[in-house]
C-alpha cells in the first residue's frame, strides 16, 4: 500500500516534553567499568551515532546526579564546539548501559511519544532543512560555536502522523543493516589486514639499528606566532588532530598566516612521513602517517615532526607501518615522559627508536600487501558512502514529501 507523505511544519518546541543540559564533573580520563558510574564525551554524539564507550569515569568520591543518567528514547544534540559542523549533531539512544550520565556540552529532547517518535526525531535532525536552521542560529567566539536551547525549540520540522513517522523511520533502518554489513565487512578485513602487516614486521630483526641511522632528516613543524608579518597568505598547516594512525584526515584543515620564507621550510611533499610528538593517550604518542600527493603544500605544526628517508634505502610506506608497529609502540610507551597528563616524545628519543634493515625489495613486498588490503577496504568504504548518499536523498525526499513511503 503506497502512503503519499504530506507535511506540515511545527516547532520542535510543540512536540517535545523537555529539553534540558546536562553536567561535567571533573572526570578520571579512564573509561567507567560496567558497575562505575560514567559522564559521556562529546564524542559519544558528534560522530552521529550513539557511542556509549566515549565515556569518562566518575571519580568514586563524586556523588551522581542520576536525574541526568542516559536512557533509551533520549536524542541527544551537542550544543556546542570548535568545529562548526560538530555543533547540533545529533543521535538517538537506542540502547545505553546504566550508569552513564548526560554532559554539560549535550541537550537531551525527550520527545512526547504521543505526537513523535524519538528515532524519527534523531533522522529529521539530521536533514538539510534543519542544518540550514541550525547554522543560522549557531553563535561563535573564540572558536567556540554553540547553539541554544531556545535554538533548538524554535526548530522547525515536519509534522507527520506517527504511523508515516515510524515508515520513515523503518526505511531509514532498512539502509542502516546495509550498511551495517559493509561496515562489519570492512572492519574484519582492517583487523585481519593489522595482522598480517604486523606478522611481517614481527619477524624483522632491529636489534643494533636505530632510526637516526636510516633517516635523512627529522624536523619539527612551524610554532604559531605573530612574528610572520611580511609576505603573509593564507597557508593551510596539519595538526595533531590530522594526523591519524597510518593516514591523514584532511576533513578539517586549519590555515595560518605563513610567509615566504616558512613555506620551503614547513611544505609537505608526498613521501613526507609525520610523527605525533604527544597525547594524552600513551596508546597514541608516536602514530605515524604517510603525507600523498593530496597534502602537498600544505605546512605542519611544530607538535609534529617531519621524517623524511633516503628512497633508495627506504620505502616510506614502509617506515610509516613500522613506525605504527608493536614494537616501536611498546619503545614509546616505556620512554615517554609526561607532564600535565601529556605524554611527549622528543627528537632524541625518536632517533633512538629501533628500525630494521630490510632489503628495499622486502620492504616493497610487505607495502603492496598493505596497499592491497587498503585498496579493498577502501572499495568497502566507497560502497558505504554511496549508501549513505542514496539514503540522506531517500529521507530528504520522504520528509519533504516528494515520495511516498511504500508499506507492501
Amino acid at each position: 500500500m503506497d502512503i503519499e507523505v504530506r507535511s506540515t511544519v511545527v516547532a520542535l518546541k510543540d512536540v517535545l516534553r523537555k529539553v534540558e543540559t546536562g553536567w561535567s564533573p571533573v572526570c578520571d580520563s579512564a573509561r567507567p567499568a560496567m558497575d562505575e558510574w560514567g559522564v559521556l564525551k562529546l564524542s559519544a554524539v558528534t560522530s552521529g551515532k550513539f557511542v556509549a564507550s566515549e565515556a569518562k569515569r566518575l571519580p568514586s568520591e563524586v556523588l551522581p546526579r542520576i536525574a541526568f543518567e542516559v536512557r533509551p528514547g533520549d536524542v541527544l544534540m551537542s550544543r556546542a564546539n570548535g568545529v562548526k559542523a560538530l555543533v547540533g549533531v545529533a543521535c538517538t539512544v537506542n540502547q545505553v548501559r546504566p550508569r552513564l550520565l548526560l554532559p554539560d556540552l549535550v541537550f537531551r529532547l525527550v520527545a512526547d511519544p504521543d505526537v513523535l517518535d524519538p528515532e524519527f526525531l534523531g533522522i529529521v535532525l539530521t536533514s538539510a532543512a534543519v542544518r540550514r536552521q541550525i547554522e543560522a542560529a549557531m553563535r561563535g567566539t573564540s572558536g567556540q560555536y554553540k547553539v541554544s536551547q531556545a535554538d533548538v525549540r524554535a526548530l522547525k520540522i515536519p509534522r507527520l502522523p506517527l504511523p508515516e513517522q515510524r515508515d520513515i523511520v523503518a526505511a531509514h533502518e532498512a539502509f542502516e543493516r546495509r550498511i551495517g554489513d559493509l561496515e562489519r565487512v570492512a572492519q574484519k578485513r582492517s583487523t585481519l589486514l593489522s595482522a598480517t602487516v604486523s606478522a611481517l614486521l614481527r619477524d624483522q630483526d632491529s636489534s643494533g639499528t636505530t632510526l637516526e641511522t636510516m633517516m635523512v632528516s627529522c624536523d619539527p613543524g612551524i610554532t604559531l606566532g605573530a612574528h610572520r608579518a611580511p609576505e603573509k597568505r593564507a597557508t593551510g598547516y596539519l595538526r595533531v588532530a590530522n594526523v591519524r594512525m597510518g593516514w591523514i584526515d584532511t576533513s578539517d584543515v586549519a590555515a595560518l598566516e605563513s610567509t615566504s620564507n616558512d613555506r620551503p621550510r614547513y611544505e609537505l611533499v608526498a613521501g613526507d612521513v609525520l610523527v605525533v610528538e604527544g597525547h594524552a593517550n600513551p596508546e597514541q604518542i608516536g602514530r605515524a602517517a604517510l603525507v600523498g600527493s593530496a597534502e602537498e603544500g600544505l605546512l605542519y605544526q611544530n607538535h609534529l615532526f617531519r621524517l623524511r628517508f633516503d628512497r633508495d634505502e627506504v620505502v616510506p610506506e614502509f617506515a610509516m607501518l613500522w613506525l605504527n608497529s608493536e614494537a616501536v609502540r611498546s619503545y614509546w610507551i616505556s620512554r615517554c615522559a609526561t607532564s600535565s597528563g601529556l605524554y611527549t616524545i622528543n627528537s632524541k628519543l625518536l632517533a633512538d627508536a629501533p628500525f630494521p634493515v630490510v632489503p628495499i625489495e622486502e620492504q616493497r613486498k610487505t607495502v603492496e600487501t598493505w596497499r592491497t588490503g587498503i585498496r579493498a577496504i577502501d572499495s568497502l568504504h566507497g560502497q558505504i558512502a554511496k549508501l549513505r548518499t542514496i539514503q540522506q536523498g531517500v529521507v530528504e525526499d520522504l520528509l519533504s514529501g516528494r515520495t511516498r513511503v511504500n508499506r507492501t
